[in-house]
């Protein structure tokens, strides 16, 4: 399971959050200086990777039983 947050600007994905990685990874030159930026709060990440269980394990069971 993984928790994925992303940034659009323009249909453009600048940045994105994954849980598996547990770090921002940027994908234009805004997007790179953004994630250099949120990867140095290491509260925000914590809060980031916490929203896996709060989200992801939470649901998964739901999910599941309605397939």
């Amino acid at each position: 399971i993984e928790y994925i947050r992303s940034y659009y600007y323009n249909k453009v994905n600048d940045v994105k959050f994954s849980s598996s990685l547990g770090k921002f990874v940027g994908f234009t030159e805004v997007g790179v200086k953004q994630a250099d930026q949120w990867n140095s709060d290491a509260a925000y990440l914590a809060a980031l990777n916490a929203q896996k269980e709060t989200y992801c394990l939470n649901n998964v069971d739901i999910d599941h039983r309605n397939i």
